[in-house]
């Protein structure tokens, strides 16, 4: 009997991204609750960079790049929208969320620009 029916030597048994992303979503919170803005943002940048990285690896994206500037506009108009109607805390993040959807927009366009064509 089959301890780990379907389950093939050729397919990685485990990710390192979960943890990215649970310590990513946790240090953005971090950076929240105690005023810390650059701690938020890195923290968003490790949420947001592993969440792509899941998706790159498990295949429902084909190119990262596109998928940070995907990112890039969803936080750009989550965060603005926070922006706008808070104030206090909930503002800080919203700001927060902003200025890494401008590093996402920054990264992607950079990255798919930059990138070595295949052979």
């Amino acid at each position: 009997m089959d301890e780990q029916p379907g389950l093939s030597d050729e397919y990685r048994k485990a990710s390192p991204w979960p943890v990215f992303v649970a310590f990513g979503l946790a240090i953005f919170e971090v950076g929240i609750v105690w005023p810390l803005f650059p701690v938020a943002v890195g923290g968003l940048l490790l949420f947001v960079g592993s969440i792509v990285g899941i998706l790159r690896e498990s295949g429902y994206i084909a190119d990262p790049w596109k998928g940070l500037v995907t990112a890039s506009v969803l936080c750009l108009a989550v965060g603005s929208v926070i922006t706008y109607f808070t104030s206090g805390s909930v503002h800080l993040r919203g700001v927060a969320i902003v200025v890494g959807g401008v590093i996402f927009l920054f990264g992607g366009v950079f990255g798919s620009v930059w990138q070595p064509k295949a052979a």
